[in-house]
């Protein structure tokens, strides 16, 4: 059950072994998946580099979604090597921090436009992209990372809940227009965790705190838990499922 063998994925937001991409790849890898990996910039490629050949990755190449031509450029090479694509796994986010620490309603325009097409828009393209991909495939699954804070208001997320409540609403509204191709759509939401992602946040310390204390199981989850519910979603299992918002918190997110 839930065996990927035969499958090939695209995992893009691997920074160092803490990352939730990384987490969700090695889970990915372990079920079978065939995987290509791509690193954010020639600073980040000794970081995961080895980190893609532990996970006998066949494609590992750089990726900076805002950078033109490079995103299309990893699928010329999925493209060009494997001809199809079974999953993705969508895990970036980004916002300037000057916009990230203060109020929403102080947010800049260009900090507002650079957090939603980081963090948001780059989704909606990787899925246009893979679209004649998955298509070859006979389906596919595509997959990003959201958080609880796109839904309610959870202090010091700031501009990052309209981002991610955004990118939410984006993938019901893909899982519809795609379904009839059978590609199937969902944000995973885990609770939070300490990744260099996060970190960025301000007072993300106190925030873990309070996620572990009111979480029912009052622990927080790790990156290969949220990987189970990656693999479970990209498995033939989970074909009858699209346009969810997965939640990997322990209970956090239906406590007041």
């Amino acid at each position: 059950m839930f065996s990927l063998t035969g499958k090939r994925g695209l995992v893009v937001g691997i920074a160092n072994d803490r990352s939730i991409a990384y987490g969700c790849a090695r889970q990915l890898r372990r079920q079978g998946a065939d995987l290509a990996v791509t690193y954010l910039n020639a600073k980040a490629e000794p970081h995961v580099r080895p980190l893609a050949e532990g996970l006998e990755a066949e494609i590992v190449v750089p990726c900076d979604v805002r950078e033109p031509g490079q995103l299309e450029a990893v699928f010329d090479e999925i493209e060009a090597r494997w001809g199809r694509l079974d999953f993705l796994l969508h895990s970036i986010a980004y916002a300037p921090k000057e916009d990230l620490h203060g109020r929403v309603v102080d947010s800049s325009q260009s900090g507002f436009a650079q957090a939603m097409d980081v963090s948001c828009h780059s989704f909606i393209r990787m899925a246009r992209l893979a679209e004649p991909l998955m298509e070859r495939a006979g389906g596919g699954c595509l997959m990003t990372v959201s958080f609880y804070g796109a839904e309610k208001v959870v202090q010091h997320y700031n501009l990052m809940g309209p981002v991610k409540a955004a990118l939410e609403a984006s993938t019901r509204y893909l899982a519809a227009e795609l379904g009839e191709k059978r590609i199937r759509v969902h944000a995973i939401s885990p609770g939070p965790l300490l990744t260099r992602a996060a970190s960025g946040l301000d007072r993300f310390d106190s925030l873990l705190e309070r996620a572990r204390a009111r979480a029912p199981e009052h622990r927080l989850v790790t990156t290969e838990e949220i990987g189970a519910m990656a693999v479970y979603l990209a498995s033939d299992e989970a074909a009858t499922s699209t346009g969810t918002i997965a939640f990997v918190d322990g209970g956090y997110s239906i406590m007041d």
